[in-house]
């Protein structure tokens, strides 16, 4: 079982998406930054990897984690860790992925979403991308 350690940004009623490059496994299909865990990391030291080299993104301390199993026909079975932070200390800079976005709920709803993050998806919908009103 392979894990993986993934990250929520929120900014106010927003979170930010990443779209997959063309040309890569699930082209343009859009997911959170994170990957996998190599030996001997710790999950939080994971997902702060990989925002630098996803995003050059250091990010503000953990305000919440979850995590939940996802099955993917030609991988297998992923152990997916979410953090979530409300505040990124450097610019983000797009060193990957074909696109990044800052959407809310209802636009996170429109997306192509990677399947394996669909669950979160709709936690995030109901609870800090709700809309105040």
């Amino acid at each position: 079982m392979k894990r993986v350690a993934v990250a929520i940004i929120l900014r106010d009623s927003h979170v930010l998406v990443c779209q997959r490059k063309r040309g890569s496994r699930y082209e343009l299909k859009w997911e959170f930054p994170g990957g996998k865990v190599e030996p001997g990391e710790s999950l939080e030291a994971c997902v702060r990897r990989e925002l630098r080299e996803e995003l050059a993104a250091e990010v503000g301390p953990v305000v919440g984690t979850e995590s939940e199993m996802s099955y993917y026909e030609d991988g297998g079975m992923f152990e997916v860790h979410y953090f979530t932070f409300r505040e990124h200390l450097t610019p983000l800079k797009n060193l990957v992925f074909e696109d990044i976005r800052w959407v809310n709920g209802e636009e996170l709803l429109l997306l192509d979403i990677l399947e394996g993050n669909k669950g979160i998806v709709e936690r995030l919908v109901k609870g800090p991308l709700r809309e105040k009103g």
